[in-house]
């Protein structure tokens, strides 16, 4: 008898072996070849956007970056013309709808039809709730949900007839768990996790595939661009140090790798960083926990008070702490990423 239950504990394993095997060759066999497709990057002059633009210029991709910032398309356009990559800068403001739909006009008319086309472009509003504004989830509203709504709908036509196209869309796990003092932002993540989860159903027969991106803190050396709220400095040093930590955090070029095979193999989601996942899974099993726990974690961040309602930038919030050698990670990667 434990003869037998040991074959068919071994040959369930076998089995499982052969399944893993069958299916990574499988994806290997049809995974998306990047090498020649027009990919357009929003928000891809700096930090995620630049390191994925990197990655995909060693894949052969012909890529087009579009910001607000000229001076930083131009930096990331250098860089990346350097080293052989073909590509092409747009100033855009993507929250402008007239303004998309001119720049997706100019790149067919430049390059051709977009193939592959990442949401990325963001901000950041950190502090507590009851310093934020209209206005600010009016602005997190409009680049997380609105800019991704006019960028996809200005290349479906062209996806739609050619019955081919991919879609990648970077939320955060900020749209999977709404995270304290980052209300506005987390608000904002749901719904593109929502909207990103409705195409992806709705455009599968087209051959159209969306894949949605909820990584944990990258470290891009992004923090000086978010503007924070209340306790400026104190908010910012605990951001800046959380987003350094490798406990917490992932490197940009990790996290870009992960989330670029994910739309590779056309997978439906990809999660980085422990703490990210342990917390969807938390969070799935039980929401009420999960908020449970965010509110003992608020009591111990940094209350009202300080600037208030004002704004501040990262940059404008240093202080020791937020210069100290906890945060090194983050400001070499500043460096690297074109974030300075």
């Amino acid at each position: 008898m434990k003869a037998t239950k040991k074959n068919n504990i071994w040959w369930m394993a076998a089995g499982a072996g052969v399944l893993l095997a069958a299916r990574s060759i499988y994806r290997r066999l049809t995974a998306y070849n990047f090498s020649g497709k027009v990919v357009l990057i929003t928000g891809g002059s700096r930090g995620l956007g630049l390191v994925m633009a990197r990655q995909l210029a060693k894949e052969g991709a012909r890529l087009v970056l579009c910001a607000r910032d000229e001076t930083e398309l131009e930096n990331a356009r250098i860089e990346l013309a350097g080293k052989g990559a073909d590509v092409l800068v747009m100033k855009c403001d993507v929250t402008v709808e007239e303004q998309v739909n001119n720049m997706i006009a100019n790149v067919q008319n430049e390059f051709g039809p977009i193939d592959v086309l990442i949401n990325n472009a963001g901000v950041i509003h950190a502090g507590p709730v009851t310093e934020m504004t209209v206005q600010d989830f009016d602005e997190a509203i409009k680049i997380y949900y609105w800019a991704p709504v006019y960028t996809t709908l200005a290349v479906l036509p062209t996806m739609k007839l050619r019955k081919e196209g991919r879609i990648l869309n970077i939320s955060s796990i900020g749209g999977r768990i709404s995270v304290p003092h980052l209300v506005p932002y987390s608000a904002s993540k749901f719904a593109l996790v929502g909207l990103s989860e409705g195409l992806r159903a709705e455009l599968d027969k087209y051959n159209i595939t969306v894949t949605t991106a909820t990584p944990g803190l990258i470290r891009t050396g992004s923090p000086r661009h978010a503007i924070i709220k209340g306790q400026h400095k104190k908010e910012y040093a605990l951001f800046k140090i959380m987003d350094s930590s490798p406990l917490t955090s992932m490197s940009a070029e990790g996290t870009a790798a992960r989330i670029l095979d994910a739309l590779r193999y056309g997978d439906a989601e990809v999660t980085t960083t422990f703490p990210a996942i342990l917390g969807e899974f938390i969070h799935g099993i039980s929401p009420a926990l999960m908020t449970s726990i965010f509110s003992l974690v608020n009591k111990l961040l940094p209350g009202e008070g300080g600037i208030g309602k004002n704004r501040a930038m990262g940059y404008e919030s240093e202080s020791e702490l937020s210069m100290s050698e906890l945060t090194e990670r983050t400001e070499q990667a500043a460096i690297r990423n074109n974030e300075l």
